[in-house]
């Protein structure tokens, strides 16, 4: 499989999916989006795998959010369109995949870079790990399931200081809170997944799909949170506060928020 923005490395029963941007802290845009979504759709037909492990090249990033200049000019509609599209092409597919997600958190995890971290079956993250979702820095919410999420791993009151404040964990606060199920060194990291993927990989793929469908369920109810996050999304989109938020993210300065 060949792509230009990810890699990916099948060594059955475990397959080693990288995203490959360093010198955009592996931000994700609508490529590797989509390219993320052709790898994991193929890893999933490939019965001889039984674990997919995700994590960011190089050693500073998994991923370190959006990449915003692809967003900054969208209208409400558009903005709307960019979040129901990333949910189903990605997020709520890795989620819901048959196949076990074990996300390698090698470094920043930040917007959508926490939200696909989140959106995996399980976490592990080496010690120089950092999270958090910064969108309403830039005068936009999580767009990628993240006020769905968060709450659901680390509770409502936790989630809703994090979203607020804009702030980073680091990995004590995320292992504390349950964001994380294993904190290791870098070095370590690759190997302690692949160990973890190992025990997994023992077991019944047939009841470990049905386990994911069986745990899934038990979060869903009959509100649909994340239409609402998608709609709440895109409403940012016509507001100035997001028009000064991305234009100083892009030119690299302090928003100064108008507040409509």
């Amino acid at each position: 499989m060949q792509f230009n923005n990810i890699l990916v490395d099948s060594q059955q029963p475990i397959a080693l999916v990288t995203i490959n941007r360093p010198n955009k802290l592996n931000a994700l845009n609508r490529d590797t989006i989509q390219e993320l979504n052709e790898a994991f759709t193929l890893l999933e037909t490939d019965k001889k795998v039984k674990v997919i492990i995700l994590t960011g090249s190089g050693d500073k990033a998994f991923v370190a959010g959006a990449d915003i200049s692809e967003f900054a000019d969208f209208s409400v509609e558009e903005g709307g369109k960019l979040a129901a599209k990333g949910q189903e092409l990605l997020f709520d597919f890795v989620e819901n995949l048959a196949t076990p997600v074990v996300a390698a958190v090698n470094g920043f995890a930040l917007g959508g870079g926490l939200e696909l971290a989140m959106a995996c079956h399980f976490r592990v993250a080496s010690h120089n790990a950092r999270m958090g979702l910064p969108e309403v820095s830039l005068g936009v919410i999580p767009g990628y399931g993240g006020t769905q999420r968060l709450p659901q791993l680390i509770g409502k009151g936790r989630a809703m200081e994090l979203i607020m404040t804009a702030g980073m964990i680091d990995v004590d606060r995320a292992l504390n809170y349950g964001l994380v199920n294993h904190v290791v060194s870098q070095e370590e990291l690759i190997g302690f997944c692949k160990k973890l993927a190992g025990k997994i990989s023992n077991n019944s793929t047939v009841a470990i799909s049905h386990a994911i469908k069986a745990v899934n369920a038990g979060f869903k109810n009959t509100s649909n949170g994340y239409a609402a996050e998608i709609e709440a999304f895109g409403a940012c989109f016509g507001t100035a506060d997001f028009k000064e938020g991305t234009t100083a993210f892009l030119e690299k300065r302090k928003a100064d928020f108008p507040g409509a």
